[in-house]
């Protein structure tokens, strides 16, 4: 009732039914005639108080406060507002050119549609024996847990990182050395900001995955285009192009979208260029968890003397992405810096799915549940590419790695994979275009198509859709 109250003086205060100076009843006068408690009429008077529509003291009346601002009143009352100058063009308000930029760029969808890419096999995920270990660790939540952490981390959590990548992916590290992150995104946007001086010269794979384009590009990088082919990243074209480049930022064990991995000869030479030159690497380890048939490729970062190597991985597509955890190896010369750019944005990943992550690693449950997914991709991958050899035809030809969760459907050059797209939005697919990865002609047309998280059904009605969409072309 005090509010009612509250929102009729506050509606006439505003309107200018009461005039600013104008003396308003006592609260015992109020409550008489509106035959409600004093009490409530006192708490809608000090609420106006507090909020500066009333003033006055106890003893010689309560008045609208004089401070009300004209403008207000005759806004609320309806009077049109103030012209704009002659010369002044409505539209959106301004935003930064980098803010423009990013506007002006598609972005990947995001959905449960076939064909969905990053999105893994959530249906396949041991549910239960997440829930028992989140349960276990919400009934002891700690002291400290409920505290500001370790920008880097929970130590237990990095501690068993660090053991499993150090067996299944050969990386060389120390616990103190990983950062926990809210994803390999934050990742790939702190490492920007922490090598990258606004103009500074950096390598990014031709065609990219975007995510990288754009932190790299929020931090002002000047993007060097490097072409790959089947042996991954032209390390003598970049040389030759641009060999003072401060960083080079590359998907060598599964590159993102076209699948190959950075060949022997080529991780030598990187290094080797990276050292001379006293550049950065970044290793996005992008879906590398699934390889078919073979073991998953070792990574560069293992092959790394001179701690040349920021190593970048992520929980999202192994687990689920609301978990919202990843990780980055940082160099320890550059702990400090990384720590403290972090602390500018999140200051530090929340602890339970941290305490939670770290059980399930220790316990082997990682590990089985990316054995049983490997299976179960290369079941989807399999049925994808029969799907499109039967109903597409042989003008359509498959670009895939035999790994990952995703592949690329290479389009004929009559075609627009933009427009095959937002066709494919029309009847509920997702699908992105390839044209997209490329910062410069020409570009591929195609569309990446993700298969993780779409079962034998979704898959045949959705190339059925997408042969539908390609013979109308």
């Amino acid at each position: 009732m005090y509010v009612q109250l509250y929102d009729w003086f506050r509606s006439a205060i505003i309107s200018g039914h009461l005039r600013a100076g104008q003396k308003v009843p006592s609260s015992r006068q109020l409550a008489a005639e509106l035959k409600i408690s004093r009490i409530t009429v006192l708490s809608a008077f000090q609420q106006l108080h507090a909020e500066g529509y009333l003033e006055g003291t106890v003893g010689s009346g309560t008045y609208v406060a004089q401070s009300i601002p004209d403008n207000a009143v005759k806004l609320a009352s309806g009077d049109a507002p103030r012209r704009l100058p002659s010369n002044s063009q409505p539209g959106p308000r301004r935003v930064s050119k980098l803010g423009t930029k990013f506007l002006s760029s598609p972005g990947i969808p995001r959905g449960f549609r076939a064909f969905q890419v990053g999105l893994p096999a959530l249906d396949r995920f041991p549910k239960t024996t997440w829930s028992r270990l989140l349960i276990r660790h919400s009934r002891q939540t700690k002291k400290e847990l409920m505290a500001y952490g370790n920008p880097m981390g929970r130590l237990a959590c990095r501690e068993a990182i660090s053991e499993y990548l150090s067996v299944v992916r050969g990386v060389r590290c120390h616990p103190t050395q990983i950062m926990i992150v809210t994803g390999s995104q934050q990742a790939l946007d702190i490492a920007a900001r922490v090598l990258l001086d606004p103009g500074d010269p950096a390598w990014i794979e031709e065609p990219a995955y975007p995510g990288a384009v754009r932190a790299f590009a929020a931090a002002g990088a000047r993007l060097v285009p490097v072409r790959v082919d089947q042996e991954g990243l032209d390390v003598n074209r970049g040389i030759k192009r641009c060999p003072d480049a401060r960083v080079a930022v590359i998907t060598p064990s599964h590159q993102f979208p076209l699948g190959m991995t950075l060949s022997a000869t080529r991780r030598v030479l990187l290094l080797d260029w990276a050292t001379r030159n006293g550049s950065w690497i970044i290793e996005d380890d992008y879906d590398n968890e699934y390889r078919f048939g073979i073991r998953p490729i070792a990574s560069l970062q293992g092959l790394d003397k001179d701690e040349r190597v920021i190593y970048v991985g992520t929980f999202s597509k192994v687990l689920f992405p609301s978990l919202r955890i990843g990780y980055v190896i940082i160099p320890n010369d550059l702990i400090p810096a990384f720590t403290r750019i972090r602390e500018t944005s999140d200051i530090f990943p929340p602890p339970l799915n941290q305490e939670v992550l770290t059980d399930f690693i220790r316990e082997g449950h990682l590990e089985r549940h990316i054995r049983r997914m490997r299976m179960l991709y290369l079941e989807r991958h399999d049925t994808l590419v029969a799907e499109i050899r039967k109903k597409l035809g042989g003008g359509f030809e498959v670009a895939t790695a035999n790994a990952g969760t995703y592949l690329v459907l290479l389009l004929p050059e009559s075609f627009r994979d933009t427009a095959v797209a937002e066709k494919a939005a029309q009847v509920d697919i997702s699908a992105v275009p390839l044209s997209i990865c490329y910062q410069e002609q020409p570009r591929k047309q195609g569309l990446i198509l993700g298969y993780g998280g779409v079962n034998r059904k979704q898959i045949q009605d959705g190339v059925s859709k997408l042969a539908a969409i390609l013979g109308g072309q």
